[in-house]
């Protein structure tokens, strides 16, 4: 329980979080023009949260929110493709109560899963800066060290697999990052008691348009996750 009521402080000081001013500017200037189709909506325009269980043994890491998708609902890949996408996936794996992500109050739940990312601002083309992403680093490194019982790591696109990996490498529990090649549904062994890491190819728009990361693929990383905790 007291696990569980400091990561609800550590959103609240993400949802309050000004640091980064390109960002903040763009999420409110997004929330404030917003998108035609969703002119009725009370655009979020904030941080984004962290979403899931504080017990989870899986933990997803994605890259930011997107400008109409979690910016304007309030919630980590909520009602955007990647997040239909991503979803669908989870549910069929076992790891969400339903396929679907409309809003943050639409009933979803995570079961033994986690969902963070490495940024918490939707970035203008969803494309963070260097900086900006060393600026953000500090909230996935406090959740690493609450989310006490994760065992399987699931990193969402190079962004997110290089993020986790400095945050490990910064407090010590690896040597370099260069060690481990990013690849779609590759396993990494990291030692000690640290958690197994995943890449996966991320579920971008551009990625699941093209067919460089389809469904089956996507599922197979949660249906190896799923066997890894089951050990």
């Amino acid at each position: 329980m007291e696990a569980a009521r400091r990561l609800e402080e550590l959103q609240q000081q993400v949802i309050r979080c000004t640091r980064c001013a390109r960002l903040i500017a763009h999420c409110r200037q997004v929330a404030a023009v917003k998108r035609r189709a969703y002119r009725d909506w009370d655009y979020w325009g904030r941080p984004i949260p962290s979403f899931g269980d504080p017990g989870a043994e899986l933990l997803i890491i994605g890259l930011a929110p997107a400008a109409h998708g979690a910016n304007r609902t309030g919630r980590i890949f909520t009602g955007d493709r990647s997040g239909d996408f991503l979803y669908k996936v989870l549910h069929a794996t076992g790891f969400a109560n339903q396929p679907l992500s409309r809003s943050r109050d639409d009933g979803l739940e995570l079961y033994n899963a986690y969902i963070t990312a490495a940024v918490r601002c939707a970035p203008p083309d969803n494309k963070p800066t260097p900086e900006e992403i060393r600026t953000c680093r500090r909230f996935l490194a406090a959740e690493l060290e609450l989310l006490t019982n994760v065992r399987v790591v699931v990193a969402l696109g190079r962004i997110a697999f290089d993020a986790y990996l400095t945050v490990l490498q910064e407090q010590g529990a690896i040597e370099r990052r260069s060690a481990f090649s990013f690849g779609h549904n590759r396993v990494h062994r990291l030692g000690g008691h640290l958690p197994v890491l995943i890449s996966s190819y991320h579920p971008s728009q551009q990625n699941t348009s093209t067919g460089r990361l389809t469904e089956a693929m996507l599922r197979a990383v949660f249906q190896r996750a799923r066997q890894m905790l089951s050990r």
